[in-house]
């Protein structure tokens, strides 16, 4: 051991060398960290990054790398543990890159990989502009489907893999698609052979269809799935069973055993946050209720309750607010989290994208890697990270085209086998040397030249707005000669395109006691860009100089179709323009209504002749398929403008309403003449009549009793002669009280101030309760027989899981009704959304067997000009729609003998 040395023995010819300077000297050259990003469709590709940049700029040179446009959807994904990739069994693991923090403090693992992935799921696939991105939105769900994250029943399953098969196969010919060309492909899990015939046969339905439109269909079903978008986050309840709580563009959602018990919308949410491992919401107080609802979950771990407060965070300010809320500054020693999303949200998109010029992206669509016997290559990837298929054929329509010219067409489900509808969106289509026609049997989905995008976000004049349009050289740089007739008649000329469209839709005709209407005109199509402009509303007078005026509705259906057949096809229309004729109102009172395209082929035209009601369950058909019907009602006014709610306003009748903004109109409430605490109760009339039977139902919609309203309600039976009373609700849901106990238990009695109520049975069944009361008058002393009818599984703001189990309530009810004309007492909570649908329910039954057409939205909108807000929401419309179709289709319902034409 050296106890000391001098310094002369360190002089002369010695040396040093700084090895911790060297280390620490190399540290600083290396300034770059590399990170390898695993995209949609499998392939790879690794990103130089400075070492102190932050995740937005990795998110930036991956959404420059990928060209992408509508970027704010997506995210990047990484696992706690290294490159596992992201699955449905270990998404406790899965974080999101964060874009303001580092990127090498986020991924401590230097082997780790990063993940592109979809992280805000689109309410509506139509709200992306660009083909590209539907594209990538079509990977991530077809992946969620087959890692079982997004499961679906059979059918919508096998209707949804056809659309894949369309998109990576294109059509159907038996001569390349033999018995059991689908016996290769992994489409869906558990696929068996039946599942692949019902494919094959839904494959063919779709011929014509373009790999984008096949794409935008199979999104289009997608999105109406339960488990669509839904983030979900293992947790336990109070009782501590095992639950998922799933974060959606709407809310939050509760799962137990993959089923879906409740929906906390974020409107009905004020507060969010974590302790530790417990996760809670705060719930908006109710008029009722004199204190805050707090809903707490068990989470596994600290760590796993604040993903699940951000994730909650970050859709909230997505999908609710116009642009993110700025967090204000706090004390430098404040101990909540400081996390705030500052991307745009999808609001900002939306209207950005809608002045921006769409790209003209070019790609190859990857062909699909889930291969049992391997009928496809693994695709190889160029210096671009572009996927090329080397077995893929060179057909017309692998190319993509530009969005500018071309939307994507909307396809009926299944069992249509034209693209005609005869309002000329669309035409027979030639490929190749091939015609396919109906004569010659080959089935194939309709075409639509261009799809017509309506959602509740976008503006009103949406198909008039012409900045997506690409300019065609060829056409004159000012507009020709207008040429207005005498009486304000204007002609119209229309050339059709390549492939035969005028791109209108027409409704009327005298079978319709209706003149011909123009009902919609599809934007980029030839009528959308001829001088002037062909408008929804215009009267159709003249066509190519036949006076119309008379005419059949198949028959001017006929004459259009027939000037695209002679010389240059060219359409010469004289209309009067804006018409103010109101094309939804008959003769007789009903009214009519269409999709915005509607699908029946000739075949079916034929088969139902001029039978209304068979006609109105295929435009009902066609409304839910193309989901034209939801948008529809969405648009429909909740509460008649012209009507008052004065009385309800009143200071002494404000405690009387279970909710304060669920008024009765004044001109059809309920007014009670012997109550002593006033003649107010939140009640309407409503009296749905069924034209051509003589029929007149009639209800009373009422809120559910509050404890000190009872004495009212029953007041409100005993003057109303009613003798039946319909419960949609229980008394209580989720921890709130929906409805008071307004009846007395078995063998029991309530004594009001000029009334006694006694329940004499209750039958008990697995979801409904009967009882039967005994009524008596204590002033006159008559007794009246009383039936209540209780549907017990029907969630607030929901709909039953059974629409059978529904129906033979819905028959029940009316079988109970049978030989009243009083009217039959209805109420849920608010007396609105689950009444409304009953109402809507029975009316639809009650036409049907009438032999009358049924019309929803017609009906919706005769229940809210006598109660406003009847049937609360679009996916309650949904099932009674849905409902009354299957009902019809499988003859659980018919006309009646007497009513048979």
């Amino acid at each position: 051991m050296i106890e000391s040395v001098s310094r002369r023995a360190l002089s002369g010819s010695s040396g040093s060398y700084h090895v911790r300077g060297a280390e620490l000297a190399r540290d600083r050259r290396l300034k770059t960290l590399s990170a390898t990003v695993v995209f949609l469709d499998d392939t790879q590709h690794t990103f130089q990054l400075d070492k102190r940049a932050k995740g937005q700029a990795l998110l930036d040179l991956v959404f420059q790398h990928l060209e992408l446009v509508e970027k704010d959807y997506f995210g990047l994904q990484y696992s706690e543990n290294g490159s596992v990739s992201p699955t449905c069994s270990n998404s406790d693991i899965m974080r999101w890159l964060e874009p303001s923090k580092l990127v090498k403090k986020q991924l401590r693992n230097k082997g780790g990989q990063f993940f592109f992935r979809v992280k805000f799921y689109v309410s509506d696939p139509s709200k992306l502009q660009e083909e590209y991105t539907r594209y990538q939105f079509y990977l991530q769900i077809r992946r969620d489907i087959l890692q079982g994250k997004l499961q679906l029943p059979p059918g919508s399953a096998c209707l949804i893999a056809s659309y894949t098969v369309q998109s990576e196969l294109g059509d159907y010919h038996p001569e390349e698609h033999g018995p059991g060309y689908l016996s290769r492909l992994q489409l869906i899990p558990g696929q068996t052979e039946e599942m692949e015939k019902k494919i094959c046969e839904l494959h063919k339905l779709h011929k014509g269809q373009l790999p984008a439109d096949a794409e935008f269909n199979f999104l289009d079903h997608a999105k109406r799935l339960d488990m669509y978008g839904v983030e979900l986050h293992k947790a336990r309840d109070s009782a501590n069973k095992e639950i998922q709580l799933g974060v959606t563009s709407i809310g939050l959602v509760v799962f137990q055993n993959n089923i879906k018990i409740n929906v906390f919308s974020w409107s009905k949410i004020v507060k969010i946050s974590f302790k530790r491992k417990q996760f809670f919401i705060q719930l908006r107080r109710e008029q009722s209720e004199n204190y805050d609802t707090l809903l707490g979950f068990n989470m596994r771990t600290y760590r796993s309750s604040k993903n699940l407060w951000k994730s909650c965070v970050e859709h909230h300010t997505f999908f609710r607010l116009h642009s993110p809320k700025l967090r204000p500054r706090r004390f430098p020693l404040a101990l909540s989290s400081r996390f705030t999303y500052s991307g745009r949200t999808e609001f900002q998109t939306v209207e950005d994208n809608k002045h921006r010029a769409r790209a003209e992206k070019t790609f190859v669509r990857s062909p699909s890697k889930k291969l049992i016997h391997g009928i496809l290559p693994v695709p190889s990837s160029d210096e671009k990270g572009k996927v090329v298929s080397s077995s893929r054929s060179n057909r017309s329509h692998d190319k993509v085209q530009s969005l500018g010219s071309r939307e994507p067409r909307q396809a009926w489900g299944e069992g249509n086998q034209s693209d005609d509808e005869g309002g000329f969106l669309a035409a027979l289509k030639e490929e190749g040397a091939r015609t396919h026609t109906q004569s010659n049997g080959g089935a194939f989905s309709p075409m639509l030249g261009s799809r017509v995008i309506s959602y509740v976000d976008d503006d009103t004049n949406l198909n008039e707005r012409n900045v997506y349009d690409v300019p065609n050289p060829s056409e004159p740089t000012s507009p020709p000669t207008l040429q207005i007739l005498e009486d304000g008649l204007v002609t119209i000329k229309i050339t059709p395109d390549e492939q035969g469209r005028f791109g209108f839709n027409v409704k009327g005709g005298l079978d319709l006691d209706m003149p011909i209407l123009v009902s919609r005109v599809a934007p980029h199509t030839p009528a959308d860009r001829c001088y002037p402009k062909l408008n929804e509303g215009d009267q159709v007078v003249l066509i190519n100089g036949i006076d119309v005026n008379g005419m059949l509705h198949e028959h001017v259906v006929n004459l259009i179709r027939k000037s695209r057949d002679t010389g240059s096809g060219e359409l010469t229309l004289t209309v009067r323009p804006n018409t103010l004729y109101n094309a939804l109102v008959c003769k007789d009172g009903a009214s009519e209504d269409e999709p915005p395209y509607r699908y029946v082929s000739d075949a079916a035209h034929n088969a139902v002749g001029s039978d209304p009601l068979a006609q109105s369950m295929l435009l009902l058909a066609d409304g839910l398929a193309s989901g034209a019907l939801i948008i529809q009602y969405e648009q429909l006014y909740r509460k008649n403008p012209e009507l008052t709610t004065l009385e309800s306003k009143k200071s002494e009748n404000l405690n009387k309403n279970r909710y304060r903004d669920i008024s009765p109109y004044d001109v059809t409430r309920v007014v009670l003449m012997g109550s002593s605490s006033g003649d107010y109760i939140n009640a309407n009339y409503v009296n749905m009549e069924i034209p051509g039977s003589g029929i007149i139902n009639r209800y009373i919609a009422t809120q559910g009793p509050l404890s000190t309203t009872v004495a009212d309600f029953w007041q409100m039976v005993l003057e109303a002669g009613s003798t039946l009373v319909v419960m949609l609700t229980t008394l209580v849901e989720q921890g709130r009280a929906k409805c008071h106990q307004y009846w007395p238990d078995l063998k029991e009695s309530l004594t009001f101030r000029n009334l006694t109520l006694m329940c004499t049975a209750e039958t008990i069944e697995e979801t409904f309760v009967f009882r039967e009361f005994l009524l008596t008058d204590t002033n006159t002393g008559e007794e009246r027989d009383l039936t209540h009818m209780q549907y017990c599984a029907w969630p607030d703001h929901g709909v039953p899981n059974d629409w059978k189990q529904f129906t033979t309530f819905t028959e029940r009810v009316r079988a109970a009704r049978t030989g009243i004309v009083e009217p039959a007492i209805v109420h849920c909570s608010a007396g609105i959304g689950r009444t409304g649908v009953l109402v809507l329910m029975e009316t639809a039954l009650c036409l049907i067997e009438a032999n009358q057409p049924v019309y929803p939205l017609e009906i919706v909108r005769s229940m809210r000009d006598q109660r406003a807000m009847m049937i609360q929401n679009s996916s309650q419309f949904r099932f009674v729609c849905e409902a009354v179709h299957k009902a019809y289709t499988e003859g659980i319902v018919k006309p009646l003998p007497e009513f048979s034409r």
